[in-house]
Protein backbone atom coordinates (compact mmCIF):
# COMPACT_ATOMS: atom_id res chain seq x y z
CA UNK A 1 0.00 0.00 0.00
CA UNK A 2 1.26 3.50 -0.53
CA UNK A 3 1.87 6.63 1.82
CA UNK A 4 -0.16 7.89 3.69
CA UNK A 5 -2.11 4.80 4.83
CA UNK A 6 -3.96 3.96 8.25
CA UNK A 7 -5.08 0.93 10.12
CA UNK A 8 -8.83 0.25 10.44
CA UNK A 9 -9.94 -2.42 12.12
CA UNK A 10 -13.66 -3.89 12.24
CA UNK A 11 -15.76 -6.71 12.49
CA UNK A 12 -15.87 -8.48 9.11
CA UNK A 13 -18.48 -11.26 8.39
CA UNK A 14 -17.51 -12.01 12.52
CA UNK A 15 -14.00 -11.84 13.05
CA UNK A 16 -11.85 -8.85 14.24
CA UNK A 17 -9.82 -7.73 11.14
CA UNK A 18 -7.31 -5.03 10.53
CA UNK A 19 -6.61 -3.33 7.11
CA UNK A 20 -3.97 -0.62 6.04
CA UNK A 21 -6.25 1.99 4.02
CA UNK A 22 -5.72 5.24 2.31
CA UNK A 23 -8.56 7.68 3.84
CA UNK A 24 -10.04 8.27 0.84
CA UNK A 25 -10.48 4.75 0.15
CA UNK A 26 -13.95 3.21 0.02
CA UNK A 27 -14.80 0.50 2.10
CA UNK A 28 -16.31 -1.05 -1.38
CA UNK A 29 -12.18 -0.89 -2.73
CA UNK A 30 -10.91 -2.31 0.65
CA UNK A 31 -13.08 -5.36 0.66
CA UNK A 32 -12.67 -6.15 -3.44
CA UNK A 33 -9.12 -5.37 -2.52
CA UNK A 34 -8.81 -8.08 0.17
CA UNK A 35 -10.73 -10.87 -2.13
CA UNK A 36 -14.56 -10.27 -0.75
CA UNK A 37 -15.46 -10.27 -4.79
CA UNK A 38 -19.30 -10.70 -4.18
CA UNK A 39 -19.50 -7.22 -2.78
CA UNK A 40 -20.00 -6.13 -6.95
CA UNK A 41 -18.76 -2.88 -8.01
CA UNK A 42 -22.04 -0.74 -9.85
CA UNK A 43 -22.59 2.73 -10.35
CA UNK A 44 -20.01 4.40 -7.42
CA UNK A 45 -22.71 6.59 -6.71
CA UNK A 46 -24.95 4.88 -4.46
CA UNK A 47 -28.09 4.35 -6.64
CA UNK A 48 -27.83 0.40 -7.79
CA UNK A 49 -27.41 -1.60 -4.58
CA UNK A 50 -24.87 -4.21 -6.34
CA UNK A 51 -22.32 -3.12 -3.39
CA UNK A 52 -24.97 -3.65 -0.59
CA UNK A 53 -23.34 -4.85 2.48
CA UNK A 54 -24.52 -4.83 6.10
CA UNK A 55 -23.20 -2.14 8.42
CA UNK A 56 -24.09 -3.36 11.87
CA UNK A 57 -27.24 -4.54 10.33
CA UNK A 58 -27.98 -1.99 8.36
CA UNK A 59 -27.83 -2.14 4.29
CA UNK A 60 -25.13 0.36 3.25
CA UNK A 61 -23.53 1.36 0.01
CA UNK A 62 -20.04 0.42 0.37
CA UNK A 63 -19.29 2.76 -2.47
CA UNK A 64 -20.19 5.33 -0.66
CA UNK A 65 -18.30 4.56 3.11
CA UNK A 66 -14.86 5.56 3.74
CA UNK A 67 -12.96 2.56 4.86
CA UNK A 68 -12.06 4.73 7.78
CA UNK A 69 -16.33 5.02 8.57
CA UNK A 70 -16.32 1.12 9.43
CA UNK A 71 -13.84 1.33 12.21
CA UNK A 72 -15.22 -0.16 15.55
CA UNK A 73 -17.99 -1.60 13.66
CA UNK A 74 -19.83 -5.09 12.21
CA UNK A 75 -19.38 -5.31 8.50
CA UNK A 76 -20.97 -8.51 7.07
CA UNK A 77 -21.00 -9.24 3.06
CA UNK A 78 -22.25 -11.77 0.88
CA UNK A 79 -19.71 -14.07 1.43
CA UNK A 80 -21.60 -14.18 5.20
CA UNK A 81 -24.82 -15.02 3.69
CA UNK A 82 -24.18 -18.79 2.41
CA UNK A 83 -22.40 -20.76 -0.03
CA UNK A 84 -22.56 -22.97 -2.87
CA UNK A 85 -23.71 -25.64 -1.33
CA UNK A 86 -25.32 -24.32 2.11
CA UNK A 87 -27.60 -21.32 0.85
CA UNK A 88 -29.62 -19.06 2.42
CA UNK A 89 -33.03 -19.48 1.86
CA UNK A 90 -33.50 -16.65 0.06
CA UNK A 91 -30.80 -17.55 -2.11
CA UNK A 92 -32.80 -21.15 -2.67
CA UNK A 93 -35.82 -19.09 -3.93
CA UNK A 94 -34.30 -17.27 -6.32
CA UNK A 95 -32.91 -20.11 -8.12
CA UNK A 96 -35.97 -21.73 -7.84
CA UNK A 97 -38.22 -18.92 -9.38
CA UNK A 98 -35.66 -18.42 -12.04
CA UNK A 99 -34.29 -14.65 -10.92
CA UNK A 100 -30.97 -15.08 -11.30
CA UNK A 101 -30.56 -14.21 -15.08
CA UNK A 102 -26.45 -12.39 -14.66
CA UNK A 103 -26.42 -12.33 -11.46
CA UNK A 104 -24.44 -9.20 -11.06
CA UNK A 105 -27.40 -7.62 -8.65
CA UNK A 106 -28.20 -10.43 -6.68
CA UNK A 107 -25.51 -10.10 -3.59
CA UNK A 108 -26.81 -6.68 -3.27
CA UNK A 109 -30.33 -8.15 -3.16
CA UNK A 110 -29.35 -10.94 -0.67
CA UNK A 111 -27.85 -8.35 1.69
CA UNK A 112 -31.58 -6.20 1.71
CA UNK A 113 -32.90 -8.82 2.36
CA UNK A 114 -31.07 -9.78 5.54
CA UNK A 115 -31.28 -6.37 6.47
CA UNK A 116 -35.12 -6.66 6.28
CA UNK A 117 -35.54 -9.99 7.92
CA UNK A 118 -33.13 -9.29 10.72
CA UNK A 119 -34.65 -6.28 11.48
CA UNK A 120 -38.52 -6.42 10.88
CA UNK A 121 -41.34 -8.13 12.57
CA UNK A 122 -43.87 -7.01 10.10
CA UNK A 123 -43.28 -7.92 6.47
CA UNK A 124 -45.85 -6.26 4.82
CA UNK A 125 -45.20 -5.20 1.08
CA UNK A 126 -44.61 -1.05 1.93
CA UNK A 127 -42.00 -2.29 4.40
CA UNK A 128 -40.55 -4.78 1.95
CA UNK A 129 -40.42 -2.45 -0.72
CA UNK A 130 -38.55 0.34 1.13
CA UNK A 131 -35.90 -2.22 2.25
CA UNK A 132 -35.48 -3.25 -1.81
CA UNK A 133 -35.80 0.05 -3.23
CA UNK A 134 -32.01 0.41 -3.25
CA UNK A 135 -31.24 -2.31 -5.42
CA UNK A 136 -31.61 -2.40 -9.61
CA UNK A 137 -31.85 -4.95 -11.80
CA UNK A 138 -31.71 -5.19 -15.49
CA UNK A 139 -32.45 -8.54 -16.42
CA UNK A 140 -35.58 -9.55 -14.54
CA UNK A 141 -38.10 -7.32 -14.39
CA UNK A 142 -38.20 -7.90 -10.48
CA UNK A 143 -41.30 -10.02 -10.76
CA UNK A 144 -39.37 -13.41 -10.03
CA UNK A 145 -36.99 -11.53 -6.98
CA UNK A 146 -40.04 -10.37 -5.62
CA UNK A 147 -42.17 -14.49 -5.91
CA UNK A 148 -38.71 -15.38 -4.36
CA UNK A 149 -38.61 -13.37 -1.67
CA UNK A 150 -42.12 -13.33 -0.23
CA UNK A 151 -42.07 -17.30 -1.10
CA UNK A 152 -39.03 -16.56 1.38
CA UNK A 153 -40.69 -14.42 3.81
CA UNK A 154 -43.78 -16.38 3.69
CA UNK A 155 -42.42 -19.74 4.95
CA UNK A 156 -40.14 -17.72 7.91
CA UNK A 157 -43.17 -16.46 8.50
CA UNK A 158 -44.99 -20.52 8.92
CA UNK A 159 -41.83 -21.23 10.97
CA UNK A 160 -42.26 -18.27 13.69
CA UNK A 161 -39.27 -16.55 11.99
CA UNK A 162 -38.31 -13.23 14.31
CA UNK A 163 -35.70 -10.73 13.14
CA UNK A 164 -32.56 -11.38 15.29
CA UNK A 165 -32.01 -8.15 16.55
CA UNK A 166 -33.92 -4.84 16.36
CA UNK A 167 -32.15 -1.80 14.34
CA UNK A 168 -32.74 1.56 13.30
CA UNK A 169 -35.60 2.29 11.46
CA UNK A 170 -35.18 2.58 8.17
CA UNK A 171 -33.88 0.14 5.45
CA UNK A 172 -30.57 1.65 3.31
CA UNK A 173 -28.05 3.74 5.17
Amino acid sequence: MAKNTRSVNFTLNGQKRSFETRPDEKLLTLLRREGYRGTKYGCGQGTCGACTVLVDGRATYACLLYAMQAEGREVRTIESAGTFDDPSEFQKQLVAAGAVQCGYCIPGMVMSATALMETETVLEDEIVKEYMDGNLCRCTGYEKIWVALRKTLDKRAAEGGKPAKKTAKGARK
